[in-house]
C-alpha cells in the first residue's frame, strides 16, 4: 500500500492530468474498490460491471479531492465509490440476478450434491473455493444469489447475508478511528494461510466460540486462541 506522502504526490500529479499517476493510484487501491464492490454482488449485477462502477467513483474522487479537506484521500474516496454503485442500482431499478451468477450457483449446488452423495458429508467453503478456483466471498455470494444454504465445516449461516460484516464483529479493543482502516481489514482475509482464514471465518463470520472452532478443526481451544490473537496483532500492524 502507498503511504500518505506517496499518495499525496500521486494525487498532485493526477489532478494535473498525469494519467500514469491516476492509474498507479487506481491499481494500489484496487483492494479497497473490490471490498466495497462485493457488498453489492447479491444485487444481481455482474461483478466486473460493479467493479468498473467502483473505479469510476474512485476516479471521480481523485478529480474532486481537495487537499484542504480534513480527512485523508482514502476516507474521502469510500463514499464516492459507494455512491457511484448505488446511483447505478437506483437508476436501473430492480435488476434480475445475472446469468453468470446463476450459472455459478447452479454448478456449485450440483457439486455440493455430488460431494454429499460420494463423501457422505457436505463440502466446506474451502473445498468449494478450491474446486471452483473462487475466493470464499465469491462462493458465498454466488450461493446467496439463489438463496442456497452455505456451510463452513457443517455450520450453516442462517443470517440474511451470506457473509455478515466481519468489521462490525471485531472486538472494540481492535477498533480503528478511521473507516478506511476498518474496510482494509476485510480485504486482508484472502491473504491468510488456510488454517488462519478458517479460524477467522468461524469466529467472526459464523459466531462460533473458540471451543466450537477448535472442535471443528480438530485442534485445542488454546491453539485457536493463540492463532486468533496472532492474526489480529498482524492485522493491527499492517493497518
Amino acid at each position: 500500500m502507498l503511504n500518505s506522502e506517496e499518495t499525496s504526490q500521486l494525487l498532485t500529479k493526477a489532478k494535473r492530468g498525469d494519467n500514469q499517476a491516476k492509474e498507479t493510484l487506481l491499481i494500489n487501491n484496487s483492494g479497497l474498490i473490490k471490498t466495497l464492490t462485493k457488498r453489492f454482488l447479491n444485487k444481481g449485477v455482474d461483478y466486473d460491471d460493479l467493479y468498473q462502477l467502483g473505479c469510476i467513483g474512485f476516479i471521480k474522487a481523485i478529480d474532486n479531492y481537495d487537499f484542504s479537506f480534513d480527512n485523508k484521500f482514502s476516507t474521502y474516496a469510500v463514499p464516492m465509490i459507494l455512491g457511484e454503485i448505488k446511483r447505478y442500482l437506483r437508476d436501473n431499478g430492480s435488476i434480475k440476478v445475472s446469468r453468470l451468477i446463476k450459472n455459478q450457483a447452479y454448478k456449485i449446488n450440483r457439486y455440493i450434491e455430488d460431494f454429499k452423495r460420494d463423501k457422505g458429508s457436505e463440502p466446506t467453503v474451502e473445498d468449494l473455493s478450491k474446486a471452483f478456483d473462487m475466493s470464499l466471498e465469491e462462493i458465498a455470494f454466488a450461493l446467496d444469489s439463489s438463496k442456497m444454504p452455505l456451510s463452513l465445516n457443517g455450520v450453516s449461516d442462517d443470517g440474511d447475508d451470506a457473509l455478515p460484516d466481519l468489521l462490525q464483529k471485531i472486538p472494540d479493543s481492535f477498533s480503528e478511528d478511521d473507516l478506511i482502516d476498518k474496510i482494509t481489514f476485510s480485504s486482508l482475509i484472502d491473504k491468510l494461510p488456510i488454517r488462519e482464514r478458517q479460524i477467522i471465518l468461524m469466529r467472526y463470520y459464523h459466531d462460533k466460540t473458540q471451543s466450537e472452532t477448535a472442535k471443528s478443526l480438530g485442534i485445542s481451544q488454546v491453539q485457536v486462541s493463540r492463532i486468533e490473537q496472532k492474526i489480529l496483532e498482524k492485522f493491527k500492524k499492517i493497518i
